[in-house]
């Protein structure tokens, strides 16, 4: 008999600690991003699909270069650009040159705005049924805690 505390190979190692914060925060988006989907799809939107959601989150490419989205959703141009013309052919998306501008950029077509309200509708359904669930008083401090992280994640890193 072994008295070590060392897992044999076979034996799945015991995790010590609830799980971290990061996949708390990935379970919940997964949640999120499922009943948003949903959402789109009993709108009337079959051809729109989970990874669409990538171009449609928050903020909206409304007026975006490619190269700027694909920065912001920190994907390769080549995968926001494949996204887009996936999205335009489908009518979510139309790319055009400003007047004052020779590139093109990426606009809400009239339909890419009916999917934009339908996740904004079940984004606010979402919130209020959650906040309703764990109490009001509670989701607000949440909102305040996730707004304040968001806000540092916004400003520059100062140099050391």
């Amino acid at each position: 008999m072994s008295t070590s505390s060392t897992p044999s190979p076979r034996e799945p190692a015991k995790v010590q600690s609830p799980p971290f914060f990061g996949a708390l925060l990935r379970v919940t988006w997964r949640q999120v991003r499922d009943e948003m989907l949903r959402a789109v799809h009993a709108a009337g939107f079959s051809d729109f699909q989970d990874a669409h959601l990538a171009v449609f989150s928050y903020p909206l490419p409304d007026g975006s270069r490619p190269s700027d989205l694909a920065r912001q959703r920190r994907m390769s141009r080549q995968a926001i650009n494949y996204l887009v013309a996936q999205l335009e052919d489908l009518g979510y998306l139309e790319r055009r040159a400003p007047e004052e501008g020779e590139r093109r950029l990426i606009y809400l077509s009239a339909r890419g705005r009916q999917v934009a309200e339908t996740i904004l509708a079940c984004l606010r359904r979402l919130q209020a049924d959650w906040a309703e669930e764990i109490g009001h008083d509670r989701f607000e401090i949440f909102l305040g805690v996730l707004s304040e992280l968001a806000a540092r994640a916004e400003k520059p890193k100062e140099a050391k």
